[in-house]
């Protein structure tokens, strides 16, 4: 069925495509996370691998809700690996040792990035009158900055 919204079928694609690429970022974000959960070590280690349990949970239920808000519009969310790495902006850490300290800097900095991507999102949806996606980006983002305010605030030694 066609989707009959109050957006033309170039606005819905256009929104979509902002979508495919916020989730792309958090699903790298979400298996970076799970990554350092699984490798931390150190003095602090339990306490670090129960802290990024808590975000990779919190970003499994983000990477759901954006791929959702993509199939409102009747349109194909990205789905596998390939995608995911083909459109995201943040790097993976790939088979390198990484100290806990370098671990909340790294997730810290992406978060920032993913935030800084929603802002430029929520200003485009809203110029497109999508008050709907604008609304969901702003509370993803809210969600992401307290996200980046906890890594910086366990990264204070």
């Amino acid at each position: 069925m066609k989707v009959n919204i109050g957006l033309t079928d170039a606005m819905q694609k256009q929104v979509a495509v902002l979508l495919n690429q916020l989730l792309a970022d958090e699903f790298v974000l979400y298996v970076k996370t799970l990554n350092f959960h699984w490798n931390v070590v150190g003095s602090d280690f339990f306490a670090l691998h129960l802290f990024f349990q808590k975000q990779y949970e919190a970003l499994l239920d983000i990477v759901d809700e954006v791929a959702e808000r993509v199939r409102v519009f009747n349109i194909q969310s990205f789905g596998s690996c390939a995608e995911f790495l083909e459109h995201a902006t943040i790097p993976e850490s790939i088979g390198k040792r990484v100290s806990a300290l370098d671990m909340l800097a790294q997730l810290c900095g992406d978060h920032e990035t993913v935030i800084q991507s929603l802002r430029k999102s929520v200003a485009k949806t809203a110029k497109l009158g999508d008050d709907g996606t604008s609304n969901f980006l702003t509370d993803l983002m809210e969600k992401h900055e307290k996200m980046a305010w906890m890594l910086r605030s366990f990264n204070v030694k």
